[in-house]
């Protein structure tokens, strides 16, 4: 599945999950919820992928940890904020530059509308 399909699918569940849960919840809530309708879409995710910093050639074990990251090539990081601003969309895409992927879906539950909380994040 190409990456722009991917997002479209990943997209459909979070508003799946957002429906159901509205906003307000704690992020570990939407984490995990979005993690089961992931997972029953048939989509391979992992929980907390653990993002290792490599300095100077050494690899560190730092304790940076992706939220969700689905079919090894798509991150998603889950907010639940009053706004999101600049450090979230440079958190997504440090990640995105670590792991030498190419998209990132920030991800704001705590919106009326799920679109109005999701961007986009390139590693170009």
């Amino acid at each position: 599945m190409d990456l722009n399909k991917l997002s479209q699918v990943v997209i459909g569940c979070a508003i799946n999950v957002h429906k159901a849960l509205g906003p307000g919840l704690l992020e570990s809530v939407y984490q995990e919820c979005l993690y089961y309708e992931l997972c029953e879409n048939g989509l391979y995710v992992e929980k907390e992928k653990t993002v290792p910093v490599v300095y100077k050639d050494i690899k560190m074990e730092i304790g940076y940890r992706i939220d969700l990251l689905v079919n090894d090539t798509l991150i998603l990081e889950i907010k639940s904020v009053d706004e999101l601003n600049k450090i979230h969309l440079v958190q997504v895409l440090t990640y995105l530059k670590l792991t030498q992927l190419k998209l990132g879906l920030l991800l704001n539950f705590n919106v009326s509308k799920l679109t109005d909380g999701i961007k986009r994040v390139i590693n170009s």
